[in-house]
């Protein structure tokens, strides 16, 4: 009857309604307890006089971006990982530099 994505829905409806919720005074009052608690899958709400103003939840499934974050900002040589290879063997092999 209902597809995956309308039971997850749902599921997150439901959810949303049993979610703890907070008023701005106490959030910002033990703001480092209530992030712990969402990291560890107690997502919360943050409301002004009772209205919902925001939900706080962990960005599990978001992984960071690096790669790549300074694409055609810089220019690096064509041999950019093979420079100083030699010293490097050398040094691995216990030999001075330049030798």
């Amino acid at each position: 009857f209902f597809s995956s994505g309308g039971l997850s829905l749902i599921n997150q409806l439901l959810q949303d309604q049993t979610m703890k919720t907070v008023n701005i005074h106490d959030a910002k009052t033990h703001l480092s307890r209530l992030v712990d608690e969402a990291v560890q899958g107690q997502p919360f709400v943050i409301a002004r006089a009772g209205k919902p103003l925001v939900k706080v939840a962990v960005l599990a499934d978001t992984p960071p971006r690096r790669t790549g974050f300074l694409a055609g900002q810089i220019d690096a040589p064509a041999d950019f990982d093979d420079i100083g290879g030699a010293e490097i063997a050398a040094a691995f092999q216990g030999l001075a530099p330049g030798a």
